[in-house]
């Protein structure tokens, strides 16, 4: 509600005489809309002008108030839309299954004006009132988010400078993982939370001695069981936050398992198949298709078709096979993040 408009209320009643004595005390200060069923009720409550609260009858033919209720209560549309029943049951037992479907209050017939008057002006404030607390709880929310996903940011370009030619590979990798994302059937807000999680992958790296981590020539048996370190040291960087913040968990989960490998070989729990979490899967194949076709000093980098027939040689080994042919069948969306993030493609 603002103070700009009058509040809402919908009068649900069969009965036209008791439509017309509610809309009678409540016109003067509120826009009143009726309905005469619960299907009409129904209607109007999703419009796009939706009530700010409903005086609702139970006894009606067709769906009966608490019907009418119950429904309004599982739509997230009007699930926060307050309803108080007005009817002459006026039984304790009546009482109770209308608070259970969802009630704020519950008026008997015949109705007193004072007592409509105070019950619709109470429980429109406090609609109010919780509807300014949803909105200060989204926006600090949002604030939090914001600063989570800068830090998450900051710390995935810092491994980046420590290991990379460029720090667009974060970037590039991390498009790449939420369009396969999307077409193996994640939702889009999951998608967008693994493209914010998604440069968090290597952070562990900054662990990693830099004589380990930037040698030249192959690494030895010893700097190999370094460098295989790394997972676990990014996911203690991150920390637990699976109560907390979905982002960072997510993060969490990336940097710990995007080494592993489909068949079980891969590294640090040797997890096999779809023990390893969706998201370590994906990340694993945007990962490396994106070293496969970036030029590094020791490589040029791979077309892009060569590069994806690798990732299917290596599906049901290296790579979950099903993320792999989902992958292939986005080479579109693919190439035009490699355009747009690899300044030097020719």
């Amino acid at each position: 509600m603002t103070q700009q408009r009058r509040p809402t209320v919908l009068v649900v009643d069969d009965t036209p005489e008791n439509i017309d004595v509610l809309a009678g005390i409540l016109k003067d200060d509120y826009r009143v809309k009726i309905a005469t069923d619960g299907h009409r009720a129904l209607k109007i409550a999703l419009s796009d002008a939706p009530p700010d609260l409903v005086l609702l009858d139970v006894m009606m033919p067709g769906l009966s108030g608490f019907e009418v209720c119950a429904e309004l209560k599982r739509d997230y549309r009007t699930a926060r839309i307050p309803v108080i029943f007005v009817t002459a049951l006026g039984e304790v037992a009546d009482e109770t299954r209308g608070f259970a479907a969802g009630g704020v209050d519950y008026i008997t017939k015949p109705v007193s004006a004072p007592i409509v008057k105070a019950r619709v002006a109470t429980h429109l404030a406090l609609y109010d009132q919780q509807q300014h607390l949803a909105q200060l709880v989204h926006e600090r929310t949002a604030q939090l988010n914001h600063t989570r996903l800068q830090i998450i940011q900051t710390l995935g370009r810092a491994a980046e400078y420590k290991d990379e030619d460029t720090g667009l590979h974060v970037i590039r990798m991390s498009h790449y993982a939420r369009e396969l994302a999307l077409a193996a059937g994640m939702s889009e807000e999951d998608a967008d939370t693994l493209l914010n999680a998604a440069p968090m992958h290597d952070i562990g790296k900054i662990g990693i001695p830099d004589a380990v981590l930037q040698k030249t020539g192959p690494l030895n048996r010893s700097e190999w069981e370094i460098m295989k370190q790394h997972p676990e040291i990014g996911a203690r960087i991150i920390g637990d936050y699976a109560e907390d913040s979905p982002l960072l968990e997510m993060a969490r989960v990336v940097a710990l398992t995007h080494h592993e490998k489909w068949d079980g070989s891969g590294y640090p729990g040797r997890l096999r198949g779809t023990d390893i979490p969706l998201v370590g899967r994906i990340v694993t194949i945007a990962d490396v298709f994106d070293a496969l076709t970036s030029v590094r000093p020791y490589k040029d980098a791979w077309p892009m078709d060569k590069a994806i027939d690798l990732l299917r040689q290596q599906a049901g080994r290296h790579f979950d096979p099903s993320l792999t042919e989902a992958f292939a069948g986005i080479q579109s969306a693919i190439s035009d993040i490699r355009q747009r993030y690899n300044p030097g493609l020719q």
